[in-house]
């Protein structure tokens, strides 16, 4: 592992969305800040505001998640403003001390050898300023002007129409009467009675408005006594200012801020209001703090009507050599009621309860570094309780902590560290949670001797550590040989390795039943307190690649044919006397065909005498793009598969004599840019039953529209029951360029129900848009009597342009609920 380089200083955090409108009461003395999720465009006659430059209009179909859509306002109409704007006025308003002025008219009076009287389409210039009016007077000693009919004015902040404008060039001041003006940093524009041009940063409105919508059709808008800007801090104050809505007042505050740029800003984040069934009517309030550009913090008070009040936070930092996110969630006193008849719940009233999550990344020195991922809860119901709000989406069963110092290089790579882990289901006893792997030291090295000969190991020292319980630690050594001969249409690649296992048990390991002949009668524990394994494994990985030119429907592709040949070799060892500290029976794939164990973790290794052999086809375009690759293989069984995990700590399970795996059938198909098709199929020769199906179609609609279906099918191993048959739909259909439809369906066959139901639509006009989502889901699963607990939700978002949104929640959910929603 190669150590990531040092940034040589600090770097700016990304912005935080705050909402302005429900910021900064005097009563706080703060402000509130608005912070749009993209930059936009600045406005000018060859640049409609809209989505930034470099932005795609939709992600690759088949992305796991897709970025968010920026704010755009491609919906809005032409400004009118715009007309007179001169893109090659320059943007630098520090120009103005060293430059000329030039004024351009009609018709000159100069009786008066100070005064001129200018007339018909007056034009006044300096640096980044550019007044056009039908009169003016200009006084050339003071700088004084006096524009009056038309009065069109542009400098490097914004564009300006007025009845009167009069001011001094100079002093870089000026008062506008009867204004209409537009912020060329952003879409921010309104109208005064008055503007007050106080120097090149500053500008004090009158009887203002403010709002982000076409000029002349404010669908909303703040409404201020007075209005100032600042390009200096990128920042607006209102006084005595109203919210309003489609003309009608939302919300009275007498202070506070907006943006009128992008910068961050310390403020009110989005407030939020929920309900949920074991917390109650919740509000929450949070507050964002722009400490620094590389750190930040965000405070979250809440109060929960059945629990009490909490206190809630996250801090952010960016160092040169660190960077991490903490969170916390805190509630001193937890006042909820007792439930004695569910018999998963705890008493928790009158007790401390908590979240705990840190997440960090350091660099130490040369290639080292430290990587920290902790997550703990007060109890296991904290997430039942405080985690199911609206839209979380399922329950956690194991939260798992990780600490660890990472290093690496060309040939080797190192880590030690620590892993934790709690339960965080009420419906799970303890006794499932995973042992404690505390500590854990790996090393991996890979030497090349020629260039095709390498050699390598795999290691790996852990201590295994939980209560009731045998306990012990493992040595897990695997160093081998391998061999790379190829050339341009085939490849073999042998390997030898050789794997050494090694364990000392803790004191009362005989009581925990490991028993010595697999299959027998004998239920005799080890008296080993130090078993060991060692064997060979060997493997011959070979295959060829045929090519040639092709077309389908019309278009020519490049046709691959690759079969290939794969042969493993590992004898038998009884293994029953060993423990089970971290080792499950994988899931089998294709991948599995060329894997040298079935099993994770290393307490068991398998024995084999197998050759696999695949065939796979693939289609490329003529740029190299994989349209369409199909593979099929299997295993052959040439002995009998001894090394099974046991069915419990006194039941050996027997060998299985298989003769063949199931056949493992993979189809991936995208032949163009609008649909995608993946397919995975298993069928049992033996049992003449499939194992496994897998569907997944995604078709894109448009730019801003999708549709996903997938069907998933798997039987329980050994046996004629089904263990999951789902399928699975869900939608973004554009109705119309402002409204689309949002859907999404899961009903499992076996159980023969809704999982989930989700069905919402968006709006998106030119300054507001608005999502409502109403949703069905189950939010626990008891496991001892398969009873399913289900809730309903219901979700409202309203976004202003430019200020942010009331409720952030939605959009996250929708990325995880439909693939390839943007």
């Amino acid at each position: 592992m190669t150590a990531s380089p040092v940034s040589p200083r600090p770097r700016q955090l990304p912005p935080r969305r705050l909402l302005a409108a429900a910021a900064a009461f005097a009563l706080f003395g703060g402000q509130a800040y608005a912070d749009p999720a993209q930059k936009q465009q600045a406005a000018g006659p060859d640049s409609t505001p809209g989505r930034p430059v470099g932005v795609e209009a939709s992600c690759p179909l088949g992305s796991f998640r897709c970025a968010p859509r920026p704010v755009s306002y491609a919906m809005c109409r032409p400004n009118a403003l715009l007309e007179f704007y001169d893109p090659a006025l320059t943007r630098d308003s520090t120009l103005r001390e060293t430059s000329n002025t030039n004024v351009q008219a009609q018709h000159v009076d100069s009786s008066d050898q100070t005064v001129y009287k200018l007339t018909g389409q007056v034009r006044i210039e300096r640096a980044d300023q550019l007044l056009h009016a039908d009169v003016a007077h200009y006084n050339d000693d003071t700088t004084d002007y006096d524009a009056q009919g038309s009065v069109r004015y542009q400098d490097s902040g914004q564009l300006m129409a007025a009845d009167h404008v009069r001011g001094n060039n100079e002093q870089n001041r000026g008062i506008a009467d009867n204004v209409s003006y537009q912020l060329l940093q952003s879409r921010g524009n309104g109208t005064a009675t008055r503007a007050n041009m106080l120097d090149a940063q500053r500008t004090d409105y009158t009887q203002a408005t403010f709002s982000t919508c076409d000029i002349g059709h404010h669908l909303w808008e703040i409404r201020g006594k007075s209005i100032k800007t600042d390009k200096n801090t990128g920042v607006g104050v209102a006084r005595s200012a109203t919210m309003r809505f489609a003309h009608v007042p939302i919300l009275y505050l007498p202070y506070f801020t907006f943006p009128i740029d992008d910068r961050r800003k310390s403020g009110f984040l989005t407030p939020m209001i929920g309900n949920t069934s074991r917390a109650g009517f919740m509000v929450s309030t949070p507050y964002y703090l722009n400490l620094a550009p590389n750190y930040d913090a965000t405070l979250d008070p809440r109060l929960y009507t059945q629990r009490g009040p909490m206190l809630g936070g996250e801090f952010r930092y960016l160092l040169p050599t660190s960077n991490g996110i903490l969170n916390f969630e805190y509630l001193p006193n937890d006042r909820g009621t007792y439930d004695a008849n569910d018999p998963t719940a705890q008493n928790t009233q009158g007790d401390k309860r908590w979240m705990l999550h840190i997440l960090d990344s350091t660099h130490l020195v040369g290639p080292w570094s430290l990587s920290a991922n902790i997550n703990r809860v007060s109890d296991r119901n904290y997430l039942r309780d405080f985690g199911n709000d609206m839209f979380y989406n399922g329950q956690v069963a194991m939260l798992t902590s990780s600490t660890y110092i990472n290093g690496g290089g060309n040939w080797w790579n190192a880590s030690f560290g620590v892993d934790s882990y709690q339960n965080a289901d009420p419906y799970l006893p303890d006794s499932i949670v995973q042992y404690k792997r505390w500590p854990r030291a790996t090393l991996g090295l890979d030497l090349p001797i020629t260039r095709w000969l390498e050699f390598g190991m795999d290691d790996e020292a852990v201590a295994f550590k939980k209560d009731n319980v045998v306990e012990g630690k493992r040595l897990d050594l695997e160093p081998y040989l391998a061999a790379d001969f190829r050339g341009a249409s085939w490849f073999v690649r042998p390997k030898l390795a050789y794997r050494y296992t090694a364990y000392q048990l803790d004191g009362g390991y005989d009581q925990y039943g490991y028993y010595g002949r697999l299959g027998g009668s004998d239920t005799t524990p080890f008296n080993s307190r130090t078993p060991s394994r060692s064997l060979p494994i060997a493997s011959l990985d070979s295959g060829l690649v045929f090519d040639r030119s092709t077309s389908l429907f019309g278009k020519s592709y490049t046709q691959t044919l690759e079969p290939r040949l794969y042969y493993l070799y590992v004898p038998y060892r009884n293994q029953s006397n060993l423990p089970l500290f971290d080792t499950n029976l994988m899931s089998f794939d294709y991948w599995q065909l060329f894997s040298p164990n079935r099993y994770s973790g290393a307490d068991r290794q398998m024995d084999a005498n197998n050759l696999t052999a695949a065939l796979t086809t693939r289609l490329l375009d003529d740029n190299g793009v994989e349209r369409l690759a199909a593979s099929i293989g299997q295993i052959h069984y040439f002995s009998t598969q001894k090394v099974q995990l046991p069915n419990s700590n006194t039941t050996v399970t027997p060998p299985v004599n298989w003769t063949k795996s199931d056949y493992v059938v993979q189809l991936n198909m995208q032949l163009s840019d609008q649909w995608r098709l993946n397919t995975s199929y298993q069928w049992n020769p033996e049992t003449r039953l499939t194992d496994l199906g897998v569907l997944e179609l995604q078709r894109r609609l448009g730019g801003d529209g999708i549709i996903n279906f997938s069907y998933r099918y798997r039987r329980t191993p050994g046996t004629r029951q089904s263990l999951l048959e789902q399928y699975d739909a869900s939608a973004v259909y554009p109705i119309s360029d402002r409204w689309r439809a949002l859907a999404r369906w899961t009903y499992s066959v076996k159980q023969r129900r809704t999982v989930e139901a989700m069905a919402g639509f968006e709006y998106d006009s030119c300054c507001v848009a608005f999502r409502v989502l109403e949703r069905h889901y189950v939010n626990g699963y008891n496991y001892a009597t398969t009873d399913t607990h289900t809730n309903n939700a219901i979700m409202f978002e309203l976004e202003f342009k430019g200020l942010g949104a009331f409720n952030s929640q939605t959009e996250d959910f929708l990325h995880r609920a439909i693939l390839g929603y943007q």
